[in-house]
């Protein structure tokens, strides 16, 4: 598949989905969304793929959040259809995926670029990576589930300072907050992501997908997470993969799964 605003490679079973608007610092526009959505139906679907990484073109930019020249003409409720849009599109699709998605977070992920990063289940960073949320300075709050993921993921009294006061925060911050999982300097930055999913690869895919799910569901005020674990786990039993890793390990060698 090509696309107008990304790029894409797929090697070891790992889909790279870089955001290729360098001279916009790799912006959220109406296109990128597109772009997105029809890649992640593509992870979705297509068997080669067992994970992906997001990333931005460049070394100065992940995604430095919305393309604002697009707000100006809209009112209440298509500002209300935007943000739903790009929710059901982008950032749900990509909150559950039942294959792994990193975020490589290579520079700014301001606004639209660090709700993108928290949709992912995984962020590692680079030495050099800035967060924050700075929708307030235009009037505005974020529209991305920016609110509810930074909340879960580093508490509500942090999310509220950063959330307020539009602060940016350096990589090591982001660490130290809970925000990201690993920080390495920018030249590691794809093959950390890479190394962690190639173990992850190794592991049973329907055993992965079920951990995403009912992970997905502590935060899910229509669901029960426990319940919904209880669900999963009982649904292991009924897969070959399962059957494998406890045959594997009774028998003192490596599983080999394959994902059925």
């Amino acid at each position: 598949m090509s696309f107008t605003t990304l790029l894409t490679e797929l090697s070891d079973r790992i889909l790279t989905i870089t955001i290729n608007r360098p001279e916009k610092l790799n912006a959220l526009n109406k296109q990128v969304i597109e772009d997105l959505s029809a890649v992640m139906d593509d992870v979705y679907q297509n068997a080669a793929i067992g994970a992906v990484i997001i990333t931005g073109s460049g070394p100065k930019s992940f995604v430095a959040g919305a393309d604002i020249a697009e707000f100006m003409q809209l009112n209440a409720s298509q500002g209300s259809e935007l943000a739903a849009k790009g929710q059901s599109m982008v950032f749900d699709k990509i909150e559950n995926c039942p294959k792994p998605v990193f975020a490589a977070v290579n520079g700014f992920a301001l606004g639209g670029g660090c709700e993108l990063a928290m949709s992912c289940h995984v962020r590692y960073a680079s030495e050099t990576a800035k967060f924050g949320q700075p929708e307030v300075n235009l009037g505005l709050i974020p529209g991305y589930g920016g609110t509810q993921r930074l909340t879960q993921l580093v508490g509500k009294g942090r999310a509220m300072e950063l959330l307020m006061s539009a602060q940016m925060i350096s990589a090591a911050e982001a660490f130290q907050y809970g925000l990201v999982n690993k920080v390495v300097a920018p030249e590691e930055l794809i093959a950390a992501c890479r190394a962690t999913l190639q173990v992850i690869l190794t592991k049973a895919p329907l055993a992965v997908a079920a951990c995403i799910k009912s992970a997905n569901a502590v935060w899910n005020e229509q669901q029960n997470g426990y319940q919904v674990e209880i669900a999963e786990f009982g649904k292991c039993f009924d897969t070959k993969d399962m059957q494998e890793g406890v045959t594997a390990f009774l028998e003192k060698r490596k599983a080999v799964f394959t994902g059925q």
